[in-house]
């Protein structure tokens, strides 16, 4: 396997999916857009989604999907994790 297939996939915030989720029995909402991360709904977990110019005159705004309403996700452009600096504890006199 080459080295990025051994990598874990991961949601990162930031990056650009499309979202199949389950809207009635015979057709799928999809919902196209930047992930901006995750948020409760009462005991459940969504993923919320800003959404893209696919959505007309819902651009901008946010929809929250209920994580188990959710069918498939593409990815359609991934932003890597930054790496988190440590901040410099510097030296301390006294």
């Amino acid at each position: 396997m080459a080295e990025k297939e051994k990598e874990a996939i991961v949601l990162s915030v930031g990056s650009r999916y499309r979202v199949k989720s389950l809207e009635a029995r015979d057709k799928p909402l999809v919902t196209s857009g930047i992930f901006l991360g995750y948020t409760a709904i009462g005991h459940d977990e969504g993923m919320c989604i800003e959404l893209d110019s696919m959505h007309e005159d819902k651009v901008g705004k946010v929809r929250v999907i209920p994580t188990h309403a959710i069918v498939s996700i593409d990815i359609i452009e991934a932003v890597g994790k930054e790496e988190k600096k440590t901040a410099d504890a510097g030296t301390m006199f006294g």
